[in-house]
């Protein structure tokens, strides 16, 4: 660096800065920084909007041309303080009074103590960078040509990952858990509820920092640079605002739904005799049904059958407002009080009610449930809702951009059923350990019944943790009624419990798991098909895909973290079996040598990032073969949605999928 004027012996022309100087944001530099600016662009072509960024180096230049000048001439071998002359190399950049100064200033016990915390520091971070003299810019050029990415740029997690990768690709295990906590938190933030400014890669380092640093991007990006703008903390009156526009949402997303259910019925004009209580949700006529109650828990209490009939009286009498009629068979809580006491009969608990008629709230009435057919689809179109899944008339061998209008993976406003949901959930007592159930028709797994979800299965999709079985179960029966039904696909794709054939109870009950299976597929041998069964290794561990081809004898082993059936021999064994006993029922011969020849596929489908995501990729890969209808999935993936890793918005997909069906079906 040049000296200043008044410090230099030689000449007045010169304009530069002092090895004194201490703080490069000092005004009184700027004339010097004009001066370095001009002899840059006087050697280089290099565009206007780069001066900051070349006079932040020129600082970090000057602050290293300082540390060589003391530990070169300023201490010895041992480290101790050496008051040495002005070396003659540098006389012509370096006054003598500069130089006086520079000494005196390393000779004070706070430059020494600073300088020390410093040294230790730097000799050993916590997660040291392994990439040598490849900076952080030329890291992730490599990375997206080598995987030949369409992308722009990494996340900076990812790219702080990668920089800390060893010749011998092995990664800490430290800066491991570093990036699965970025991962969890990049995909946990609610973003009407985020009011932190800092990235997640700060987020999760959690160390002191200075405002505007951007992390795991290299030297000289900025906040600016990368059009990050800081986020300020709602007020108290913007939040109230905020819940009041969610509320109204809610409100006339209700009322929207009301129209289109009234909109199903004619008018008439005896309504007096008219039953206006009847549920288009509720099949017409007479029907087999389970009673619960919801206070003070959510549970069953009895069965009976419902009457949803147009006309219907109760005793000569209107049915309550939002109930229907109801004939008790048996009570499981004899002592329960009915929620509407019966005039008739003065009776008030269950038990009084048996043999009797009563009336029963709709919501606390569940039956089976009535799914979309093939032809309703056909005659009706398919609905609004069903329209960001999939449409008839487009083909399966689709565009890449074409895939991604079908499937609605750019929205406006990608939270906007999980804040719905958010807000519907805050009015119920759902946070006091009650359930609301998702019935489930028997053609979805061979057997109905109700599927129970509760706070921590709402928390999952709303703030992105592992998936339990019940979240699981339910986005199945979203595919079955929003695109197997209306798309025919039901005769050619079919769905597994998971809860009936984890590996749990394949372990400890094999030859249940085995008949639920064998049945299943024996109740379509005339047709080539393919079952979906989401595999769980047990107490909520890790999930994936086994999609299996009985007609064919092939299992399609679809991982999220790339392993292959060997992991879990308990399940091929089971999963072989099950093949061979739905061979001999079909009566097929083949030769001894040829009895085991059962066809295992590993297919090569996107990987996780982290240790949750796994539920979420097993329901895409079932999604997307569905989208595709093809009872074979390739080794490589789908062409259409073959990637290495499948992004936020293609997870947050998912779960505005879940929030949005489990509104519709109005369970909350």
């Amino acid at each position: 660096m040049m000296a200043s004027n008044e410090d230099h012996p030689h000449g007045d022309e010169t304009v530069g800065v002092p090895i004194t100087c201490d703080n490069w944001r000092n005004k009184q530099l700027n004339e010097a920084k004009d001066k370095i600016w001009s002899e840059i662009k006087r050697c280089f072509d290099i565009e206007e909007n780069r001066r900051d960024h070349c006079l932040k180096l020129a600082g970090k230049l000057l602050r290293g041309f300082r540390t060589f000048l003391s530990t070169t001439f300023l201490r010895d071998t041992e480290g101790t303080f050496v008051d040495a002359e002005l070396p003659s190399k540098y006389a012509s950049l370096i006054s003598p009074k500069e130089w006086e100064t520079f000494k005196s200033k390393r000779k004070t016990q706070e430059f020494k103590s600073v300088s020390e915390t410093n040294r230790q520091r730097a000799s050993s971070p916590a997660y040291p960078y392994r990439k040598g003299r490849v900076g952080y810019g030329r890291l992730e050029q490599s990375i997206l040509t080598k995987e030949n990415s369409s992308e722009t740029s990494l996340p900076a997690h990812v790219l702080w990952k990668e920089a800390r990768v060893g010749k011998d690709g092995k990664i800490k295990e430290d800066v491991q858990q570093i990036f699965e906590k970025c991962e969890t938190l990049s995909q946990s933030i609610v973003p009407y509820e985020d009011t932190d400014c800092r990235s997640i890669l700060s987020r999760a380092l959690d160390v002191p920092e200075y405002s505007g640093r951007v992390r795991g991007k290299g030297f000289g990006i900025t906040q600016k640079s990368l059009n990050i703008k800081k986020q300020k903390t709602p007020s108290n009156k913007e939040l109230q605002q905020t819940l009041e526009a969610l509320k109204a949402e809610v409100l006339e997303l209700r009322k929207e739904r009301e129209r289109d259910r009234a909109a199903g019925f004619k008018d008439t004009s005896d309504k007096d005799s008219i039953n206006c209580n009847f549920q288009p949700t509720i099949p017409e006529g007479i029907s087999p049904c389970h009673l619960y109650l919801a206070r003070p828990a959510y549970r069953m209490v009895g069965k009976g059958k419902v009457h949803n009939n147009l006309g219907e009286l109760l005793h000569t009498k209107p049915l309550p407002t939002g109930s229907l009629k109801v004939s008790v068979d048996i009570a499981l809580e004899k002592d329960a009080l009915l929620p509407h006491p019966d005039d008739v009969s003065d009776a008030t608990l269950l038990g009084d009610a048996i043999g009797s008629f009563v009336a029963w709230p709709t919501d606390l009435i569940i039956v089976g449930y009535e799914t979309p057919t093939k032809s309703k689809a056909k005659d009706k179109g398919i609905a609004r809702e069903i329209e960001s899944v999939a449409s008839q008339k487009e083909i399966p061998v689709a565009k890449k951009t074409e895939i991604s209008k079908r499937t609605g993976a750019k929205k406006k406003n990608p939270s906007k059923y999980r804040a719905c949901l958010h807000t519907y959930l805050e009015t119920t007592d759902i946070s006091d350990g009650c359930v609301r159930l998702i019935p489930m028709d028997g053609a979805i797994f061979g057997f109905e019944y109700a599927e129970p979800l509760g706070k921590e299965d709402f928390d999952q999709i709303l703030y992105h943790t592992q998936l339990s079985v019940g979240v699981i179960n339910t986005y199945m029966r979203y595919l079955y009624d929003k695109l197997m039904g209306p798309r025919g696909l039901e005769q050619r794709f079919s769905f597994l419990n998971p809860m009936k054939t984890n590996l749990t109870e394949m372990i400890r009950k094999p030859d249940e798991v085995r008949t639920y299976v064998v049945e299943r597929f024996m109740a379509d041998t005339d047709r080539e098909k393919l079952f979906f069964l989401p595999f769980n290794t047990g107490d909520g561990g890790h999930w994936l895909l086994v999609a299996i081809n009985p007609f064919k004898e092939i299992v399609y082993y679809l991982d999220s973290l790339h392993k292959d059936w060997t992991t879990y021999p308990a399940m091929k064994t089971i999963v072989d079996t099950i093949i061979q006993t739905v061979r001999a029922q079909r009566k097929i011969q083949v030769p001894k040598r040829k009895a085991n020849n059962i066809t295992w596929n590993r297919v090569e489908c996107p990987r996780q990032r982290n240790n949750i995501d796994c539920g979420y990729y097993t329901l895409r890969f079932m999604k997307e073969t569905l989208l595709m209808d093809r009872t074979d999935i390739p080794s490589d993936y789908f062409d259409e949605y073959r990637c290495a890793y499948y992004s936020k918005d293609q997870l947050d997909e998912i779960k505005e999928e879940l929030c949005q069906f489990i509104i519709e079906l109005q369970v909350l």
